[in-house]
């Protein structure tokens, strides 16, 4: 099983969904040269979200911690600690505050 993200020009391969270590991230250089943070849970369902902390301007998102918190999936910044949902991008501790998420897909591979 290989992890896709939809981008501008289609579905971009990033790896494969084995690679991936649960609640750890990783960086994904897009066609456009922006950063996706990928992520998958303990549960093995992928995640993606931009990598940039929009309070510091580093890429460092994916190498952020995954928690939960109401049920619902974040990764929390390195660097200021700031939590991410990683179903909408929305920061949960500053709601004027939200990073871009991308679709994601597993797919089978040939």
């Amino acid at each position: 099983m290989t992890v896709e993200l939809k981008v501008a020009e289609g579905w971009l391969t990033v790896c494969e969904l084995s690679s991936l270590v649960p609640g750890r991230g990783v960086a994904v250089l897009l066609p456009d040269g922006g950063q996706a943070a990928v992520f998958v849970d303990r549960a093995g369902r992928p995640y993606a979200i931009g990598n940039q902390d929009p309070f510091t301007g580093a890429q460092v998102l994916s190498r952020g911690l995954l928690g939960g918190a109401a049920g619902r999936p974040f990764v929390a910044s390195p660097l200021l600690k700031q939590r991410f949902d990683l179903e909408s991008g929305r920061c949960l501790d500053d709601e004027e505050v939200a990073v871009r998420t991308y679709p994601v897909r597993t797919a089978a591979t040939s």
